[in-house]
């Protein structure tokens, strides 16, 4: 049985605002769509693609449950909110500034690497992965349409494809499916994967390109 997985980087958000009186994750979780974010998110759901979806699914970022609003109301349907399908948390910190020098390069180098509080890239993977399978096997032979974030799913097809990272301080990654490459430079808010399962297996992957 065929199930469609379409997997969505959020689209375009604002900046992260400055609060002294909220940690740094409560903000990140906070952040909203921009308003050229609001407008690439509706463009995206008027894909025919993603037309007859029959689950939509957000982390509960403020930012993805915004770019999932819109798939959500042309399928008419209601948004699932998955905690599992979040970013990567930092740990426990107020700005950028606490996190220790080259912390994205020393996670790339040490999956188990953390920060206080924080999670590794390993500790990503596993619950994304998790979740995923929990949603393939409660919406088989469904097309569903899942918002995340960018570090969460490049961890996550380290463990169903192949992914490189070659420049993440500048957020470039490579993604081979079957020796075959899928993505290749700096994730657009939103990117949007295609994943069919052939029950539970995976056997594609597609990187749909958008037009504004």
């Amino acid at each position: 049985m065929k199930t469609i997985i379409y997997l969505c980087r959020h689209s375009e958000p604002i900046d992260m605002y400055d609060n002294k009186n909220e940690t740094m994750q409560l903000r990140n979780e906070k952040i909203s769509l921009s308003v050229l974010g609001e407008e690439k998110a509706r463009k995206l759901s008027l894909l025919p693609e993603l037309n007859n979806i029959d689950n939509v699914i957000a982390s509960n970022y403020v930012r993805a449950i915004a770019t999932a609003k819109y798939i959500a109301f042309n399928n008419k349907k209601n948004i699932e909110v998955i905690p599992e399908f979040g970013e990567r948390k930092f740990g426990n910190i107020n700005s950028w500034s606490d996190l220790p020098k080259c912390f994205s390069d020393k996670q790339i180098k040490d999956w188990d690497y953390k920060f206080e509080g924080g999670e590794s890239f390993n500790e990503v993977c596993e619950r994304m992965y998790f979740a995923l399978q929990s949603v393939l096997k409660k919406y088989k032979g469904k097309k569903i349409f899942i918002v995340s974030h960018g570090t969460a799913i490049s961890v996550l097809f380290s463990k169903i494809a192949d992914v490189f990272f070659p420049d993440e301080e500048n957020y470039n990654r490579g993604i081979y499916f079957n020796g075959k490459l899928i993505f290749d430079g700096k994730y657009d808010a939103p990117e949007l994967f295609k994943l069919e399962y052939e029950d539970e297996k995976l056997v594609d992957v597609k990187n749909i390109k958008i037009k504004y």
